[in-house]
């Protein structure tokens, strides 16, 4: 099952769990902001979190990952072209901010990767390179479930920003078009800034051609 919450920092971002109903055992996804009510929403469901996956690195995605993965005592991921990212305040975004922001304590995905839960390789997200909002933008596919979980790749009716260090038009368009629009048209993507929108109905909507 998915949930989303929205929470609040700097920007308001839609962080999701994604969590096997049976077993209660999942993974969190872009924990932007608001520690404090996400680890809550966690405790009070009685889910077991395995790792947090973040779907790029600036720093409205991952502003509560270290405190969350402190707390819960598990892993965080990112992609290896967005490594460095985490580490950068001026390649995440916090620079300009009051409290810029460093995960130190990371661990790197590649494109095609399946990340399951331990004891059930059967409930899993397949890591898809979508670069172009920043080098290495990923979405995380359920193909059980049909959801694809795309960061700032692609909003509800258009594509993401590219105006940020590392960000690339041309590389964004080839994500949306060779990557999300070649998912099955029912899957329902999942961004960080709107709501949830599928495939057919993004590619009505012609904002990527």
């Amino acid at each position: 099952m998915v949930k989303e919450l929205e929470v609040q920092g700097v920007f308001a971002e839609n962080t999701y769990f994604y969590i096997d109903s049976h077993t209660r055992r999942g993974f969190l996804i872009d924990p932007g902001a608001e520690a404090g009510r996400i680890y809550e929403a966690i405790m009070q469901n009685g889910w077991k979190i395995e790792k947090i996956l973040l779907t790029h690195g600036h720093f409205d995605h991952f502003g509560a990952a270290v405190q969350l993965s402190d707390r819960l005592g598990v892993p965080i991921y990112v992609s290896t072209q967005d490594a460095s990212y985490l580490t950068d305040p001026y390649l995440n975004l916090s620079v300009n901010y009051p409290n810029p922001m460093v995960v130190s304590d990371y661990n790197e995905i590649h494109d095609g990767e399946v990340i399951s839960l331990q004891d059930n390789p059967g409930f899993y997200l397949k890591v898809i390179a979508t670069p172009g909002h920043t080098p290495g933008s990923v979405t995380y596919w359920s193909p059980e479930e049909s959801v694809a979980f795309v960061g700032d790749t692609l909003y509800q009716h258009g594509p993401g920003l590219t105006n940020f260090p590392g960000g690339d038009r041309r590389k964004l368009e080839e994500s949306i078009i060779n990557k999300i629009f070649t998912l099955p048209d029912n899957t329902l993507l999942l961004s960080g800034h709107s709501s949830p929108i599928t495939v057919a109905r993004e590619k009505e909507l012609g904002s990527i051609q």
